[in-house]
């Protein structure tokens, strides 16, 4: 087992297919962070803001004012650097840095996309992406290396599959297979597309892609590997994130799993990628076409080995956190994030917070406009841990207003993939009884229904 390892270790390929994954991501995140400024999103959902809700652990991590536009910038910016592969090292530490702060600043805002860009790029930090076609190899050609390690191109397609696959694991539960949820709630929404509106309102069709959804997911990776149909998978890659994008909004991810996707094509494909960027920038691509073969040594060697073998535990295992909590996934969301649950579920609520003397019994509630914008109070609403930090924050709030002996009540109730409406948060328990943990949070109601699946 040492000796294959060991071998496989030693393996090299052509850098070409890191540079052009590294180009692509880097002008992706680029224009991701300029279509967020543009659309007003900063001000939106970091600045107007009265509250914002923190991830255990992080609440330290908060948005600066105004000065919040110049996380973005430096973010855009490193992410031009990274695209170019000028001072690389620098570049993608910061824009792994600057990209995680923004991620962490609010958990309304959180997306499965967002935290794939995140361990992605952290993952980048130890990947030689800049030996090849950069500006770094350019001015230290003694730096320049045309050849790297095969493992530093196969990190990626185990993260992309790692993605894809669980992302189908995830689907397989009865909700989505045999009731077609939530799709058969959101689709017919697009009655309007030019061509699909009509197709839409059909039952079979939310059925077909539920299940095409699935099939799809778990077996992208494995046809993307295969020589023999990695041109098919790859126009399905193409087909189903352009479809996706199409019926979702749901930014640049569609088009950042697409040019990723590219990763698992032959060095051929990547070097014709490359030859035609240095014929419309006029770039002389045979500068950086040496034969050297890039070689980690010594303590940087067992460094990165050691932290990306870390990495690929907790990627693996990370997801499957859920089974250590009691109660349905969907219903409590504890263990959801972070678990490439994708698109899964279409839940709704209503909370109304109570403000309780313990003392007198005088009593009064609480309006969410107050305090939350509406993305927030919807988020708020269904979420045990959005709901627990927001009656903290309304306790400390109203504590300064002079108000003594507080309590925090809730009257909510949520309706989960087209479900009636039921009670959520046990109205007679006084939320600030309990910290903020990873503990199971015993004031969720039971669920009522029964969703079979992984």
């Amino acid at each position: 087992m040492q000796t294959v390892l060991s071998k496989y270790l030693k393996k090299s390929t052509e850098a070409a297919p890191l540079a052009v994954f590294r180009l692509f991501f880097g002008l992706m995140m680029f224009a991701s962070i300029v279509r967020f400024w543009l659309n007003g999103w900063i001000e939106k959902l970091y600045i107007t803001p009265k509250f914002f809700f923190s991830y255990y652990g992080f609440e330290w991590v908060k948005p600066l004012g105004e000065y919040t536009y110049l996380i973005f910038i430096l973010c855009g910016i490193a992410a031009l650097m990274v695209a170019v592969g000028y001072k690389y090292r620098l570049a993608i530490v910061l824009f792994f840095l600057s990209f995680t702060y923004i991620e962490l600043m609010d958990k309304t805002t959180y997306l499965n996309h967002y935290y794939f860009i995140s361990i992605l790029s952290f993952l980048m930090i130890f990947l030689p992406a800049n030996v090849y076609f950069s500006i770094d190899a350019r001015q230290n050609p003694a730096k320049a290396f045309q050849k790297i390690p095969q493992w530093c191109i196969d990190v990626i397609k185990l993260l992309l599959g790692i993605v894809y696959f669980y992302a189908g694991l995830a689907k397989i539960n009865s909700d989505w297979l045999f009731r077609a949820m939530p799709l058969k709630i959101w689709l017919p929404s697009k009655y309007d597309l030019p061509f699909l509106g009509n197709l839409m309102q059909q039952e079979w069709v939310h059925y077909a892609f539920s299940w095409s959804g699935m099939l799809y997911d778990l077996s992208i990776p494995f046809l993307l590997l295969y020589r023999r149909t990695r041109f098919v998978a790859f126009l399905m890659v193409i087909v189903f994130h352009v479809l996706t994008r199409v019926l979702f909004p749901i930014g640049m991810f569609p088009f950042i799993m697409i040019v990723s996707a590219l990763i698992f094509f032959s060095p051929k494909i990547h070097h014709g990628i490359l030859g035609l960027i240095s014929k419309w920038f006029s770039i002389s691509k045979q500068k950086f076409d040496n034969l050297k073969t890039y070689q980690f040594l010594g303590v940087k060697k067992n460094l990165s080995l050691g932290v990306i073998t870390v990495f690929f535990i907790i990627q693996l295992l990370f997801p499957w956190r859920y089974l250590l909590y009691p109660g349905e996934l969907f219903w409590t969301e504890e263990g959801f994030r972070f678990s490439w649950r994708v698109m899964l579920m279409e839940k709704a609520g209503y909370a109304q917070f109570k403000v309780v003397n313990a003392e007198t019994g005088k009593r009064f509630y609480v309006d969410n406009s107050d305090f939350l914008t509406p993305f927030q109070e919807k988020q708020m609403s269904f979420q045990p841990d959005f709901i627990l930090e927001y009656a903290h924050f309304l306790a400390d709030h109203f504590t300064k207003d002079g108000h003594e002996n507080i309590e925090i009540y809730v009257e909510n109730y949520v309706a989960l993939n087209g479900r009636k409406s039921t009670p959520y948060i046990d109205p007679q328990v006084n939320l600030l009884n309990f910290a903020d943990s990873f503990k199971h949070k015993t004031f969720i109601l039971p669920f009522k229904d029964e969703i079979k699946g992984l």
